[in-house]
């Protein structure tokens, strides 16, 4: 079986893979929602720079069985990474299960030739992910460090994840899911010619809930506002996405956007209304319980180590940077590996000085 590999640098081109992309998500398992061709080409219209796109394909004859979707960037050292940026909780690459070892092969050759002076970054990839196939590979220098710490949950029924809590928080939880019944908080499942409005009033009621508090500012950028409507629409029709409103008095107080994958379900964002809390309405527990509805395989909180999403009892996963490079860039993978260690003393410093009060005595 003989492949092909081309690099794709047109944008158009990206635009026009669409179905032979989605073909080949459906027969990558580790895929998350995040290698779709909806969000990632959605994210190149919002955030890609002209010149800059390196899409990696490899084919048997016509049909699309692997991509590398990758971009170059200059700083802090010349590599390729991940399309999807830091809005995006896992990265990857796409293979077709299907195709066995030569096709790996092709993919890492390809993507071999195309960092002759760059080094390879793969960021925020899930263990499991097809990319640790390339990097096991992989001939050149190579390391593995760690990422993103996410949580997760198995993919099981409210009533079940309650089950698994210490008896006394399990009935604390219980009372709150009868409040939110008592309260008359409706949901409601967004249809596809329903997700702009949805999502609009999402980030309305996000920027609501936030207001006086620190905040991811990108998520309050018309660029990001554009890319997951633009995006989104899609991938509920094709059920990578469900939105859900939550109605009280007929009124939208709550919007949540939950990504799927054959293996995977992650609450991506949501906005809430004040009045929720104010009416002692637990909006944690209301959105875990609409999005367990749709979990596959794992539910994951995505990335961060929030204090409440540990009351769930979830496992912590560390996502894994794969950084990969030829003899003659060994010494970008150097520099790369030193930044990592630093940025990673800086934290530990930083948290050190505040568990000793900031410095003060």
């Amino acid at each position: 079986m003989t492949y092909t590999t081309r690099l794709v640098t047109d944008e158009s081109e990206f635009a026009e893979l669409g179905a032979d992309w989605a073909r080949l998500y459906a027969r990558c398992p580790s895929a998350t929602p995040f290698q779709s061709h909806a969000w990632l080409h959605s994210w190149w219209l919002s955030y890609g720079r002209p010149g800059r796109l390196r899409l990696l394909l490899v084919r048997d004859g016509a049909e699309l069985v692997g991509v590398a979707p990758l971009m170059r960037v200059r700083r802090p050292v010349p590599a390729l990474v991940p399309l999807g940026g830091a809005i995006s909780d896992y990265g990857d690459v796409l293979l077709d299960e299907e195709r066995g070892e030569a096709a790996v092969t092709a993919l890492t050759e390809g993507l071999a030739a195309c960092a002759r002076t760059a080094l390879i970054d793969l960021r925020e990839v899930r263990p499991g992910g097809a990319a640790e196939r390339v990097y096991e590979c992989w001939r050149g220098p190579r390391r593995r460090v760690g990422d993103s710490l996410c949580l997760e949950l198995p993919a099981l029924p409210m009533a079940e994840l309650v089950a698994r809590l210490p008896s006394g928080k399990a009935q604390r939880v219980r009372a709150k899911l009868r409040k939110l019944t008592a309260l008359g908080v409706e949901r409601h499942v967004v249809t596809p010619d329903e997700v702009d409005k949805a999502l609009r009033r999402l980030l309305e009621l996000h920027q609501l809930q936030w207001q006086g508090r620190k905040v991811t500012s990108e998520h309050l950028r018309p660029r990001f506002c554009e890319h997951l409507v633009r995006s989104v629409g899609p991938m509920v029709r094709s059920g990578d996405a469900v939105v859900t409103e939550f109605r009280l008095d007929d009124d939208v107080v709550a919007v949540d956007l939950t990504l799927l994958s054959r293996r995977l379900a992650g609450g991506y964002l949501y906005g809430a209304h004040p009045c929720l809390r104010e009416r002692k309405a637990d909006v944690a527990v209301m959105l875990l319980d609409a999005c367990a509805e749709h979990a596959r395989g794992t539910l994951s909180l995505l990335r961060g180590n929030e204090p409440y999403k540990h009351h769930w009892r979830p496992e912590p996963v560390v996502n894994q940077r794969l950084l990969l490079a030829r003899r003659r860039t060994a010494p970008l993978l150097a520099a790369a590996v030193c930044d990592v260690a630093a940025r990673r003393r800086g934290k530990e410093l930083v948290r050190t000085w505040r568990e000793r009060g900031g410095g003060g005595p």
